[in-house]
């Protein structure tokens, strides 16, 4: 009995050290690491979060650019961080898509990084040169099928959410259609512009302006409903039921934090993403902000990482 009452004892003791950790937190400085170089979308939304966060919780929190390896040298640098809530991670897609190309990873996605939240996801669209025989899905599809292998389509580069999204596309529909990979979808747009390269998947923020400019045709939008900012756009599951692929952006930080503190800085993300100022600024980047639990989050994590690992291993897609 004195074993059970003392074990007992213990826990209590365990829950209220955390809890009283959890509200002491922060305690300093909170580096918030970017894994983006400066001056692009995440690294302005990871401004924007700092300056907030720093007003919340009346500590500086410094944004700390960390590039390099396709967002992987910022994650490894937080994975080996100190697992105390002050080192945290903006994540976006590669997140859950290197594990599913690279044999080798540095760090254990699952093991070495704690979910917090998913702040927001994006639509991603494919757009067409002007000229392309197709306007929609269907006739897409018709289309590939008449001339295998000849129609191409650019990706901001191999192993990125845009080039796994149609290789998904493919797959699912049985067509043949070349990638074309670039460095950034912004080289690639003269080229289907021109009618060079037939189709291209990018952001659909990014994307959406040339297609209203009438540079470029909307085709479809890879999220499972339609973007709210161009609505005419049909959706890839209105043809194929249940297809959904999204950009994502989220925060976590090393593995063994104290889930108390896990939960504060839950707590903290989900009040910033509903302040309206904050949504705008999401919106204003193509990103319709979420703010879901630790583990909502992480089955997300878990479940995009397998199905990517599919894609991957179906298209003989490898980074290392």
């Amino acid at each position: 009995m004195m074993t059970i009452a003392r074990g007992v004892a213990l826990a209590i003791a365990l829950c209220v050290a955390a809890l009283a950790q959890a509200q002491q937190f922060p305690a300093r400085t909170v580096s918030l690491v970017v894994p983006n170089p400066p001056g692009g979308s995440i690294d302005i939304l990871g401004r924007v979060f700092a300056q907030k966060l720093q007003e919340m919780w009346n500590v500086p929190v410094i944004v700390d650019n960390k590039a390099g390896g396709g967002t992987l040298i910022g994650m490894d640098y937080v994975a080996k961080s100190a697992p105390d809530g002050h080192t945290i991670c903006m994540v976006v897609t590669p997140m859950v898509i290197l594990p599913a190309l690279r044999e080798k990873m540095p760090y254990d996605t699952l093991k070495d990084l704690a979910p917090v939240t998913l702040t927001g996801i994006a639509s991603i669209m494919i757009a067409a040169t002007p000229g392309l025989e197709a306007n929609n899905i269907p006739e897409l599809i018709a289309l590939a099928k008449k001339r295998p292998g000849k129609l191409t389509y650019a990706s901001p580069g191999s192993g990125s959410s845009m080039h796994l999204a149609f290789e998904l596309l493919k797959m699912e529909t049985g067509i043949d259609i070349l990638h074309v990979p670039f460095k950034g979808g912004a080289q690639a747009y003269p080229e289907v512009m021109s009618g060079r390269i037939d189709m291209q998947l990018d952001p659909a923020f990014s994307i959406y302006r040339h297609i209203k400019a009438g540079k470029m045709k909307a085709i479809a939008v890879t999220s499972l409903r339609r973007d709210p900012a161009s609505p005419e756009v049909p959706a890839i599951s209105e043809t194929l039921p249940g297809f959904n692929v999204v950009s994502m952006n989220g925060i976590v930080v090393a593995g063994g934090t104290p889930k108390a503190i896990v939960q504060r800085l839950n707590a903290d993300f989900r009040k910033l993403l509903a302040q309206p100022e904050i949504a705008k600024r999401l919106v204003e980047f193509g990103i319709d902000p979420v703010g879901n639990s630790p583990e909502e989050f992480e089955a997300f994590i878990r479940s995009e990482i397998a199905r990517w690992s599919k894609v991957a291993k179906a298209a003989n897609i490898k980074l290392d």
